[in-house]
């Protein structure tokens, strides 16, 4: 499984799949390319639409098991036209956490 986050707001955009080819493609192109299971076949983000993720940071979890991509979307991210697939998942409260930080 591979989870994508927005690389400046934090929001979480997709969750995918990638095979080791997957994972290449991604590396070498800099966009999140996918495998889809149901048509066992490569598909990169924004292929058709035009609204690709370009890649900022990939790491592993603590299993090997699953990554995060950090990315920078061009355009809606779901193909329902919001920003996330899980809908939209502004984060109200995002604001307060970075001044903390200051």
């Amino acid at each position: 499984p591979v989870i994508v986050q927005h690389a400046v707001s934090g929001e979480v955009l997709m969750l995918g799949y990638m095979n080791p080819e997957a994972l290449d493609k991604t590396i070498e192109s800099g966009k999140v390319t996918f495998f889809s299971r149901t048509k066992q076949r490569l598909w990169t983000k924004g292929e058709t639409s035009g609204n690709f993720l370009n890649v900022v940071n990939i790491a592993p979890d603590c299993d090997n098991d699953t990554l995060l991509v950090l990315a920078n979307p061009i355009g809606p991210t779901c193909h329902k036209g919001t920003s996330s697939c899980f809908g939209e998942t502004a984060h109200q409260w995002l604001f307060l956490y970075q001044l903390e930080q200051l």
